[in-house]
């Protein structure tokens, strides 16, 4: 695991540890976490705009009525 130095407002800082604390983490566990779900954000917006990319030759065609819609 590599270490990084970040630098934040002290009363931030202070408020963070008190709340990674009353969920029973540590500051550093919470930021892992962050980390993790920031990521993965950002992949899943990659794959969508491979996804877009595979299907820009799809038309999308003509609009469809209401009774068309709901026909099953």
């Amino acid at each position: 695991m590599k270490n990084i130095t970040l630098s934040a407002d002290e009363q931030l800082i202070e408020q963070a540890r008190l709340l990674a604390k009353s969920q029973h983490k540590t500051l550093n566990a919470m930021f892992r976490e962050w980390l993790e779900q920031f990521t993965a954000r950002s992949g899943g917006t990659q794959e969508f705009d491979a996804l877009m990319k595979r299907l820009k030759h799809v038309q999308a065609g003509r609009r469809f009525s209401r009774d068309e819609m709901n026909e099953r």
